[in-house]
């Protein structure tokens, strides 16, 4: 049979360009067509799939490449009228009732047959580490990484595979960050701001005109950002735009590695962790952001495992009376493990340096800092759903040099 569209006109739900990787049979068995590669790749469709994904034919509007086939109107009476494989190894069917044919391009549906369309795919995947084999974060020209496309995918996969990277050599631009979001993906807007500055001077230490222990020249132990919302941001930006202080080296830890060690050696620590939860409460005029959860929330359905773990906001136990003793004691070997020499590094934060991190799995703070000097940071925050669409384009569109 030949394909109602020439094979330069089939086109995919979607927006990608696919390799046409022609069908070479298919078999037809009740409501399921089983789809063949010459390869022995195959693939089972279901007829609605097939049916809502039809290009052109109700299914799939031509446009915007969005379904536009209502579940509402599923009816017994769509049928396999006709199929076929057509003469360059497209899908060609006849739909019953209406006697409407659709063709359905061979290399979308072996993507499909091949898991790329999983939410994994084209995502780099996640490597633990230690101070031992990851001794500083690796670095990237920051400039570049706006211009060079290679450069900007190599940052990406390297945050989404280690969960920090750092740029260097940024201008001292105020609205820096600002750019780099446009490369990636919308800021994400707190009761910070879009943008948030860090002005930490050495006179606010314990002082009531500062809001934040951040603003101050306080150590900071390891700690993850805003656990008080159901979903915390995924992803920070820290641009150090001066810094005359002495002292106040950045620590990290990879939090995934530190979970590891607790699942591994305090099965009982990590049990309480994974299990009792703790209200987390932002405190301050106009606001009364709130969440309960464990400080270890274990990866499901899809989402990441998030760590909770910002002891200023942490408020009031959410847990059964004799487990908050375990809690605390659990906690307290947590926070050690990720204060240890073992698992945290540290280096300094010079004026255009851009440290990125996971927020929901490294573990960031500062050690305190004095002089007579000032320091000043801006922020933004980036959802982990624009790091990895990101990344998914890059790693799909552009090739390794």
């Amino acid at each position: 049979m030949t394909s109602i569209y020439p094979r330069s006109n089939i086109l995919s739900p979607d927006f990608y360009d696919y390799p046409w990787e022609p069908i070479t049979s298919v078999d037809k068995s009740s409501d399921f067509l089983h789809l063949y590669w010459g390869d022995n790749i195959s693939l089972t469709c279901y007829i609605l799939w097939l049916r809502e994904n039809a290009i052109g034919a109700g299914g799939i509007d031509l446009a915007t490449r969005e379904g536009i086939f209502e579940p509402q109107y599923f009816c017994e009476d769509i049928k396999f009228h006709q199929v076929s494989i057509t003469n360059d190894g497209a899908l060609s069917i006849l739909w019953d009732p209406d006697e409407l044919p659709a063709s359905y391009h061979p290399g979308w549906l072996r993507h499909i047959a091949l898991n790329q369309h999983s939410i994994d795919s084209f995502i780099p995947k996640t490597t633990l580490w230690t101070s031992k084999e990851h001794t500083q974060p690796k670095c990237f020209d920051a400039k570049k990484i706006l211009v060079c496309q290679t450069s900007k995918k190599e940052w990406i996969n390297t945050l989404l595979e280690k969960g920090i990277a750092k740029l260097q050599k940024a201008p001292e631009d105020v609205n820096f960050l600002e750019k780099v979001s446009e490369t990636v993906g919308p800021i994400r807007s707190t009761n910070f701001g879009r943008i948030w500055d860090v002005k930490a001077d050495v006179k606010l230490a314990g002082h009531a005109d500062t809001n934040s222990t951040a603003n101050t020249s306080l150590a900071l132990s390891p700690h993850t950002d805003l656990p008080t919302r159901e979903t915390p941001p995924g992803f920070q930006f820290l641009h150090c735009l001066k810094n005359e202080t002495r002292g106040g080296e950045s620590t990290m830890t990879d939090g995934y590695a530190v979970v590891e060690t607790l699942k591994a050696d305090w099965p009982e620590d990590y049990q309480i962790l994974t299990t009792c939860n703790w209200i987390f409460f932002n405190r301050g005029p106009g606001i009364d952001h709130r969440w309960s959860g464990p400080i270890i929330e274990l990866a499901e359905f899809g989402r990441p495992l998030t760590l909770r773990a910002f002891y200023p906001v942490r408020a009031f136990p959410d847990m059964p009376e004799n487990n908050i003793p375990m809690a605390y004691s659990a906690m307290q070997r947590l926070y050690k493990l990720a204060s240890d020499s073992r698992f945290q590094i540290q280096f300094p934060f010079k004026p255009g340096d851009v440290v990125c991190f996971d927020n929901r799995r490294i573990l960031h703070g500062r050690n305190a800092f004095d002089g007579t000097g000032s320091r000043h940071l801006r922020g933004i925050y980036i959802d982990r759903d624009e790091i990895l669409s990101c990344a998914r384009i890059m790693n799909r569109t552009i090739k390794n040099k």
